[in-house]
């Protein structure tokens, strides 16, 4: 019988976190800068320090350092399959960062492309998944559509994806979830629709990685990238790519680097020490899924219990919110729909420049972010890349309720001097 979990306590998880007992003006710092990189619990700091104090190697040598740093890569391209669900660990790629993979692929899949060709990418997307599109099309002659979102409520017009695709398209690059607003694509849907149409799919799962299960058999997308420190990890990017496209590619690589995906796409000597804490930052998430099952079970029942949680906080802020004079919230307000969100919040302040709101809130030791975020598209589609774009508060599951409470009340206090 299978032991119960209990809900998600955020409590007894912030005690594993050292950063979180930062204080700033005498006040415990709040961390609502997640969106831009996560804090880490105290085993991947262990696992990261431990490879180094350890004593490591490059890989492929014929010696114990060499193999230790083999088996430290094998565990964590391992974790990483587990965590994507992808089929096997060779469809696992390491790299630099989201971006910098992002730009690899780009360049190898544009190989494919003939002039006349086209391909869609989307507003509402970083521009790490749109810029290395761009630029490719540009140097293959290739014609780029871009799929609008609704600034209403700042979600993709999936009804109008069927007018943009047709037997030209070579590629969908499409975001699993805003950075910037926290709208949730149906990227499934998304997959069929371009499958159809004989497109390959690349998804940005940077952000919605820390919120949400991925699972890229269901989805059945060609490409999915995400970066670790986004999800409680060090700086490393991973990008999951069917097996036929990783082994079928041409990729950009010294000589003789090895033919198979890993040696192929893997180029450069990558930070072993932050692939040593891939492993540990996966299984702090799945312990929150408790003790019982496989890696990928537990992951299942950690994701739902974030997931809840993180859906109740954001239904918190948003009602309490919506009682701020002044205080406007984009993209998905709708508390009946705030499942199809993530728990980021792009706002504005009437009196006050987005750089102020996030300077005053740091004053009081609240961390949030403001300007585009690299999110180039979606500012400038709300017509505010020009306005210094807005204030982000991204929330995660280590975040509390008593936070969002000094959060509106520090926006209260903002509010009140424009009254």
């Amino acid at each position: 019988m299978r032991t119960h979990i209990p809900p998600l306590d955020p409590t007894s998880l912030r005690q594993q976190i050292p950063a979180l007992q930062l204080t700033v003006a005498g006040q415990t710092a709040v961390y609502l800068d997640g969106p831009g990189g996560t804090q880490v619990p105290q085993s991947v700091i262990q696992a990261i320090v431990g490879y180094l104090a350890h004593g490591g190697s490059n890989q492929g040598g014929l010696f114990f350092t060499s193999r230790y740093t083999d088996e430290v890569t094998a565990v964590a391209r391992q974790a990483m399959m587990h965590f994507y669900n992808a089929r096997q660990p060779e469809e696992i790629i390491f790299g630099p960062n989201m971006t910098t993979l992002t730009f690899a692929i780009s360049r190898a899949v544009a190989h494919t492309w003939q002039p006349g060709d086209e391909i869609i990418v989307t507003g509402l997307d970083h521009d790490a998944n749109i810029s290395p599109w761009l630029l490719a099309a540009e140097e293959r002659g290739v014609n780029v559509r871009w799929l609008d979102f609704d600034p209403a409520d700042c979600t993709l017009r999936l009804d109008t994806l069927p007018s943009l695709l047709s037997e030209k398209t070579r590629l969908v690059a499409v975001t699993h979830a805003s950075n910037a607003v926290g709208s949730i694509t149906d990227v499934k849907h998304v997959v069929q629709l371009a499958h159809e149409a004989g497109a390959l799919v690349y998804v940005d799962a940077v952000h919605y990685a820390p919120h949400g299960l991925i699972d890229v058999q269901a989805l059945d997308c060609d490409f999915l990238v995400a970066s670790v420190y986004k999800f409680f990890g060090g700086h490393v990017g991973v990008l999951y790519g069917k097996y036929e496209w990783l082994d079928q590619l041409k990729a950009y690589k010294v000589r003789p680097a090895p033919s198979k995906p890993a040696g192929k796409w893997e180029t450069g000597t990558p930070g072993f020490e932050s692939l040593a804490g891939v492993a540990a930052a996966v299984e702090y998430i799945a312990a929150i899924g408790g003790p019982e099952g496989t890696l990928r079970e537990r992951l299942v029942r950690a994701m739902r219990h974030i997931k809840a949680y993180e859906t109740g906080l954001s239904a918190y802020f948003l009602k309490e919110a919506a009682q701020l004079p002044g205080l406007h919230v984009y993209g998905i307000t709708d508390i009946e729909s705030v499942e199809q969100r993530t728990p980021t919040f792009a706002v504005s302040l009437a009196g006050h420049t987005p750089e102020d709101v996030a300077a005053r809130l740091g004053e009081r030791g609240i961390f949030v972010w403001h300007g585009d975020y690299y999110a180039l598209a979606v500012m400038e589609r709300l017509g505010l890349q020009n306005k210094g774009g807005l204030v982000r508060i991204g929330f995660v599951h280590y975040n509390t309720y008593d936070e969002a409470d000094r959060l509106l009340a520090a926006l209260a206090e903002l509010a009140a001097e424009e009254a």
